[in-house]
């Protein structure tokens, strides 16, 4: 099981969480929040992937901040479309590094009809399952996890939706199910905040120790 820390915003503290080496650190480019990243992104190694985090950007925009900061990944907050998954995947679009992978995001809350993942299978390289809020993301709770027993595809999943140190137990039950089989990573943000972007160190010890990721 891998571990992604979304939000990140300040320098220091970043490369605290960096020293951690968790697998994917997220940096949100989405004005509208109080987590949106527009710095230095600082000294991180070469094995953790950074991941841009879009809610319906144009696809220029997109580029130039895959081009900025080396991103390794694009994570698709937004209403974006199978034939923006599928543009974002053309090789003329002027990278200067290689193709970024894509996740593309999906809320949950109670319920969730799968069908709507179906035209994002061949243009997406995993999906991500998030809590239904009134943000993007980041709204601090988790979703009913018990939807995912009836996910139908083999494409593997990051688990995301306000996962903090009260749900070790809940995880670590959840990855002995059935629903966990494609489920790679566990996404986490808010439930580790200090204040918007800023990550409580120990905090993030204790959770990946007690999952050993």
């Amino acid at each position: 099981m891998k571990l992604k820390v979304c939000g990140m915003k300040h320098l220091d503290n970043m490369e605290a969480v960096a020293a951690l080496q968790p697998d994917y650190l997220g940096f949100i480019f989405w004005e509208p929040s109080s987590r949106y990243f527009n710095e230095k992104m600082g000294a991180i190694s070469k094995n953790i992937k950074k991941v841009g985090v879009f809610v319906d950007a144009d696809l220029d925009y997109v580029v130039e901040k895959i081009n900025q900061y080396s991103l390794d990944v694009v994570q698709l907050h937004g209403k974006e479309s199978p034939e923006f998954c599928k543009g974002l995947r053309n090789s003329n679009l002027g990278l200067k590094g290689k193709q970024p992978q894509i996740i593309k995001v999906f809320s949950i809350k109670d319920s969730f009809n799968f069908s709507v993942i179906t035209p994002f299978e061949k243009v997406c390289d995993y999906f991500l399952f998030d809590t239904k809020g009134k943000l993007p993301g980041g709204n601090g709770y988790t979703f009913n996890w018990s939807v995912l027993e009836n996910y139908p595809s083999t494409k593997p999943y990051f688990l995301s939706g306000g996962i903090g140190i009260k749900d070790t137990e809940k995880v670590k039950a959840f990855l002995k199910t059935s629903a966990s089989k494609y489920c790679v990573a566990l996404d986490v943000n808010s439930s580790f905040e200090i204040e918007p972007g800023l990550k409580n160190i120990e905090k993030l010890k204790e959770f990946k120790t007690a999952l050993s990721i």
